[in-house]
């Protein structure tokens, strides 16, 4: 049955991430890694760009071009650019393939979803010419990812840590247990950051500029070693261009209050996991997978904040991807995690 199902090549795993969307074709891995972002004409609402050209243009198209995120905490917040953006992500693995049939096709949405909110997310995909659509939890997709044994009678935890969300989940006997979804993730990091630097230097920098930052000089613990980094922005007294050396205990400061909620959602989950798998946890740890868990020092931190072993994923932006992924090539794990 396995042999039969991934002669159909063109069925597609959907990692639609806030931050990036990364495609699975079934029986190739991942094909396709580009931002979800899209670039409009301001008047006449046509598409400009979409992925990493689209990205480009974020802070610096004139004002007849807008660069927007269509996606917003996880979930979709523009639905018709949501549904292009995914019909050309599509489309852009199919003619690389040069085939037009349409795919069986499974999204990996947040565990806090609405009922309302998935049937967004399966009529966009739906209208983009997707045969089926089946709806997968995001941890649940992380931790088949990253290779946890989900089907064993076993407590297994994971923390998936994206650009809109943040997924903490155990997984037991190929279903969650218990998750919990939070909106504080990579892009409440970015915005931190970006307010941090105008509160206390009266610079104003861009969403770019506070993500190079995070991923640059940013920690969730302090770090042995100063680190130090010039920025540029605009001086908000003076109305000129500006630049500015930050480190990293000034952007461990401005991260410290969401990696405090990330913190006290991975407390939250062990105290309402049941004993049996409790124990499981002790033994195995905690999982760390998505971008957000590239920050230096959060392993530490979360070790420090749980006494437990924690594990970082070795591909963390492809975790969610390759879980779709082996998820649309056995039928028989779809029926068992499919929402």
């Amino acid at each position: 049955m396995s042999s039969l199902w991934n002669l159909f090549s063109n069925d597609l795993g959907i990692d639609l991430g806030t931050a990036n969307t990364l495609v699975y074709v079934a029986g190739q891995g991942v094909v396709l890694r580009e931002p979800s972002v899209v670039a409009l004409n301001s008047h006449t609402r046509e598409i400009q760009a979409i992925g990493a050209e689209a990205k480009q243009m974020l802070g610096r198209a004139p004002g007849s071009i807008e660069a927007i995120r269509p996606m917003k905490d996880g979930v979709i917040a523009h639905y018709e650019v949501t549904e292009k953006m995914i019909r050309h992500f599509v489309e852009k693995v199919h003619n690389n393939r040069k085939t037009m049939v349409r795919p069986r096709v499974v999204i990996a949405v947040p565990s806090g979803i609405t009922q309302v909110e998935k049937r967004a997310v399966r009529e966009a995909a739906l209208s983009s010419r997707a045969k089926e659509v089946f709806l997968v939890e995001e941890p649940m997709a992380a931790a088949i990812g990253v290779d946890l044994p989900i089907q064993e009678p076993s407590g297994n935890m994971i923390v998936d840590i994206g650009g809109g969300t943040t997924e903490v989940a155990i997984i037991s006997l190929s279903g969650v247990v218990y998750s919990k979804s939070i909106r504080i993730a990579g892009d409440e990091m970015d915005e931190a950051i970006v307010n941090y630097v105008k509160r206390k230097n009266n610079l104003l920098i861009g969403e770019r500029t506070a993500e190079e930052i995070k991923m640059t000089i940013g920690s969730a613990h302090p770090l042995p070693e100063r680190l130090t980094m010039e920025i540029k922005g605009r001086d908000l007294i003076a109305g000129i261009p500006k630049t500015l050396v930050v480190n990293d205990e000034e952007i461990y400061e401005a991260l410290a209050e969401t990696f405090g909620a990330i913190v006290e959602a991975v407390k939250i989950s062990l105290e309402r996991t049941p004993p049996e798998l409790a124990a499981d946890i002790v033994d195995k740890g905690i999982v760390v997978a998505g971008g957000g868990s590239m920050i230096k020092g959060l392993d530490i931190l979360l070790r420090e904040a749980t006494g437990l072993p924690i594990t970082l994923a070795s591909d963390p932006l492809s975790a969610v991807a390759m879980g779709v992924g082996k998820i649309i090539s056995n039928p028989k794990l779809l029926k068992k995690v499919a929402l």
